[in-house]
């Protein structure tokens, strides 16, 4: 096929509902499709190349662009992938022959409202709700609220004059039940529309005042053992409970509006795009921009927002943005900064994608550029840190011993928040004797900066010591005699709880468990651990042996150095033949040495 690696592709799709677009070589949007879980679905074509029929294969074969759109439920992906259809009519989806479009639920604008479904929307001053992608659902609504409320369902002319003439009679409907006879003025349209004040929460998700109601109704039931009516109620209780609100992606109270949203860093800036007409999203774009200055978001989304109307020749009046845009308002352009309601959620979706096209692009970069991934990295640990420089230079120091025994002290270092292995350090503890991991800790420190001291080479910028308040506090100690504490940031670190301690801090700095910084850190503590236990082994095996092979009758301390500098460990001695042991020990000392091992 490939005009591109759809291995990669789907690397960066989410596991998120959603519509995908294809593009082909010219750019053309040949296909949309909605996803419950798009990484799946985009990954289907591909993976699953044997199931597919000859036309799809065609449509594979032509894919070179793959572009998607974030919502937050599988309705909205139906309502969004609709539009879009409509809209680009791409080459190789199903058009629909007719114009049908999803229905919506309508309080008409007259005396004693009517509640129904239709598929046309009539600015008539009457209330939509919907889009509903499943007409099924919209029907079990509709029948949920019919049977909540008595509603008249006739479209006679109910104006005050026109019952008070007594033009009208009651239908079968009323003999029913269904509803309350106000064609003949047996119910009031305060009455009424008390009931339509209900159905308004319900269908905007404001249902907790009707299902109150409804429980008091039921226990009411109960209470005088009218089982049969509790049991209607419970029903309807059931229905209200699986009832979902309205779609984010779509209001019939929004027509005719673009919404922007932006996320930036220090060199790139990423402006989302919704175009809202008729209340649904028709037009999707994210907009890259590599700053030149240190503009600010504002500068940014002030020159990105006629760029893209333009592009789209949009002439909406009103423009929904997420701060102020500090422009001067014309009547023909008006800049909304929504806080809550169908607008701000439009914002926050338009912010999903724009923030998960960031994401994806910087990663991209980061493969292509290891460099831009280093300074983010050590910028964000300056921040999380509190340092007034970036820690390019990091050292950790890590304690070891067995009971107070062969203590050893270990230092990596990380340069550029990667390991600088050819600098890792280990130190032989000379003048503690016993068990004490404070005073260990502060003889590694001194002597290291001692020695870089000395040798007048930098200093690093933090220093992690692996260890709570006291092994922190021998550190700083050390520091201080040295006369190096004000020139590093010095912090210790301990295990139970991953609780970063600051000398002179009362209260540990707690940093998010998924945070880079911590995670760097760790790799730090986890490194140091691992070189010095790694270095214990081998210093506690090797004086462990020294001291054996001393213990043997005849072999003295030149001798074992001798048999260490043959034969480099206690498995090669003891394996060694007589003959080859016989180069370095006589035979008295080769035959003691057989009797000791094999006894």
């Amino acid at each position: 096929m490939e005009l591109f690696d759809y291995k990669e592709e789907l690397k960066r799709i989410p596991h998120k509902p959603g519509v995908y677009q294809y593009f082909d070589k010219n750019n053309e949007l040949i296909y949309v499709g909605k996803a419950k879980n798009l990484r799946n679905r985009v990954g289907s074509y591909f993976v699953n190349d044997n199931q597919l029929n000859s036309k799809t294969k065609v449509l594979v074969r032509k894919i070179n662009r793959i572009a998607f759109t974030i919502v937050d439920t599988e309705i909205d992906a139906w309502l969004l992938e609709n539009n879009l259809i409509k809209k680009h009519k791409p080459r190789y989806n199903v058009m629909l022959k007719d114009d049908k479009t999803y229905p919506w639920i309508v309080i008409k604008q007259e005396h004693f409202p009517r509640v129904f479904w239709t598929r046309k929307y009539i600015k008539d001053g009457s209330r939509y709700y919907g889009p509903y992608a499943s007409v099924s659902m919209m029907h079990i609504i509709l029948d949920m609220i019919r049977e909540l409320f008595p509603l008249r369902t006739c479209n006679l002319n109910l104006a005050p004059e026109n019952v008070a003439k007594g033009k009208y009679k009651v239908c079968l409907e009323y003999q029913i039940g269904n509803c309350k006879g106000p064609c003949e003025g047996y119910q009031a349209e305060e009455d009424y529309n008390q009931n339509l004040s209900d159905i308004k929460d319900i269908l905007n998700g404001k249902i907790s005042v009707v299902t109150n109601r409804l429980k008091a109704q039921m226990n009411d039931a109960v209470s005088g053992l009218n089982f049969e009516a509790a049991h209607i109620f419970k029903a309807k209780l059931d229905k209200l409970s699986n009832y979902q609100s309205k779609s984010t992606v779509v209001s019939s109270s929004i027509t005719n509006v673009d919404v922007f949203n932006i996320a930036s860093d220090d060199s790139y800036a990423f402006v989302n795009y919704l175009k809202v007409a008729h209340g649904v999203v028709i037009q999707t774009q994210t907009l890259e921009m590599k700053k030149r200055l240190d503009e600010s978001e504002e500068e940014l989304l002030a020159l990105a927002i006629p760029e893209i109307r333009s592009r789209f020749k949009s002439t909406s009046r009103e423009i929904i943005v997420p701060f102020d845009m500090h422009i001067e308002e014309r009547e023909d352009m008006k800049f909304t900064v929504p806080k809550m309601g169908d607008k701000r959620n439009l914002l926050d979706l338009s912010y999903k994608n724009v923030a998960y096209f960031k994401k994806e692009r910087m990663l991209q970069y980061e493969r292509l550029n290891p460099e831009i991934k280093t300074e983010r990295v050590l910028k964000q640990m300056q921040k999380d840190l509190r340092m007034n420089v970036l820690p390019r230079h990091i050292e950790c120091f890590d304690n070891s011993n067995i009971q107070g025994n062969f203590p050893v002290s270990a230092i990596v270092v990380f340069k550029d928040a990667k390991p600088s292995k050819k600098d890792y350090r280990h130190f032989n503890v000379k003048t503690v004797v016993g068990p004490n991991d404070f005073a260990t800790m502060e003889e590694a420190v001194f002597r290291r900066y001692r020695r870089l001291l000395d040798e007048d080479q930098t200093l690093p910028q933090l220093i992690i010591i692996d260890g709570g308040k006291g092994q922190l506090g021998a550190a700083l100690k050390s520091l201080k005699l040295l006369g190096i504490e004000k020139q590093v940031t010095v912090i210790g670190i301990a295990k139970r709880l991953e609780e970063l301690y600051y000398p002179g801090d009362q209260y540990p700095l707690y940093l998010d468990k998924k945070s880079e910084t911590l995670r760097i850190i760790q790799h730090l503590r986890d490194e140091a651990h691992r070189f010095g236990i790694t270095f214990h082994r081998n210093q506690r095996s090797k004086k462990t042996f020294v001291s054996e092979l001393e213990n043997i009758p005849g072999i003295g301390k030149t001798s074992v150095e001798k048999l260490l500098k043959a034969f480099k460990s206690a498995k090669k001695v003891q394996e060694a033949s007589d003959e080859d042991l016989g180069k370095v020990l006589n035979q008295k000392q080769v035959k003691a040495l057989r009797t000791y091992f094999s006894s």
